[in-house]
């Protein structure tokens, strides 16, 4: 943010994407703009416990459809009021909105493996580059794991609003993971049981904040990855951004009203034996508007669980793809390619 504000017209060379990376990166407002092509699919969620079970089984199959083909979807009439989400982005922006020396008063230490707080993502990532994003990190539920004395004090609402989002979005996981479940042919309680249930599925909330960029051909808010989480779920300020890549190339999410995006995370792929996806996506930056985000990632406990395809997954004809790991053991898989430099947030 003090980079982006201090009136540069070029970039640092260590925020510059390699070359083959930089050949894929467009206007995003002309690519949100494009019709034909494929679409992030929309899940109206309105009829997920209906009576009228013909109302229900459609939309629990769109959901399971779209688990399937790309991992990613739009949720609306989700059930949390426009006025609890309304409240939560404006805490968030209200955070941001304050003097860089407010924010610091909050800043994590990295070094020390304190992710929790504000911060800039340091070059611990795949590339060693630098990413055009500032972040507030930390644990928003069960309410015991919570640490009141990194939220911010201000603005007034901050905690209020984002204890109740982090509730009602609890409710949500448990819907979603219950047709997810029932999509395996398993016990509508048995994913949620398998990431920790109510007492360990931990929360954890990211607010990304994507400053304007003067060259945003040449940059990106966050690098290509998949979630770890079982499930991400994600709020936005309406400016484009999000990019997954499906059928062999980035397709740019267009900003829906009123819906969050829902990641389905590593978690769930391996637990469905690959049959739910984990999509690559990434972050784009433009010159024009600031960019927020609020990713909220469901984790299972790091050590208590042995993540691995479930039984009723596996047979002769599909062979069980993931060996069996804890959660902090899969992070780890995937961060030692990238960085032996201990510890790293969640990105998205």
């Amino acid at each position: 943010e003090t980079l982006a504000g201090s009136g540069i017209e070029r970039i640092p060379k260590e925020y510059i994407r390699p070359e083959e990376e930089r050949r894929s990166i467009g206007d995003i407002f002309e690519e949100e703009k494009m019709g034909g092509g494929p679409q992030v699919p929309t899940v109206d969620l309105k009829g997920i416990n209906s009576d009228d079970l013909e109302v229900r089984e459609k939309c629990r199959e769109e959901l399971r459809k779209a688990a399937v083909d790309w991992g990613v979807m739009h949720l609306v009439n989700h059930g949390i009021p426009e006025e609890l989400t309304g409240r939560v982005k404006a805490a968030g922006e209200g955070f941001f909105a304050q003097p860089i020396e407010e924010k610091e008063k909050y800043a994590n230490d990295q070094a020390a493996g304190n992710v929790q707080g504000y911060g800039s993502k340091l070059a611990n990532n795949a590339s060693g580059q630098l990413e055009w994003e500032d972040y507030f990190f930390h644990c928003i539920f069960p309410q015991d794991k919570t640490d009141l004395s990194i939220w911010p004090k201000t603005p007034s609402d901050y905690i209020a609003a984002t204890r109740e989002y982090a509730k009602q979005l609890r409710a949500l996981a448990t819907k979603v993971l219950a047709v997810l479940s029932l999509g395996l042919g398993l016990d509508e309680g048995r994913l949620e049981k398998e990431v920790g249930g109510m007492e360990e599925l931990l929360l954890q909330m990211k607010i990304n904040y994507y400053p304007k960029c003067p060259q945003p051909e040449l940059a990106l808010g966050v690098e290509a990855h998949t979630d770890v989480s079982a499930l991400t779920f994600i709020l936005h300020n309406m400016v484009p951004g999000l990019q997954l890549f499906y059928g062999g190339k980035w397709v740019t999410a267009k900003c829906v009203p009123n819906s969050i995006i829902m990641h389905v995370g590593d978690t769930v792929e391996i637990l469905s034996n690959g049959k739910y996806k984990s999509i690559l996506h990434r972050g784009v930056v433009n010159k024009e508007k600031v960019r927020v985000s609020w990713a909220v990632f469901c984790e299972p406990p790091k050590d208590k669980i042995l993540l691995q395809p479930l039984p009723e997954t596996v047979s002769e004809a599909e062979p069980p793809r993931f060996p069996p790991r804890t959660f902090a053991q899969h992070i780890k898989h995937k961060l030692f390619r990238q960085s032996d430099q201990g510890a790293d947030t969640p990105k998205t």
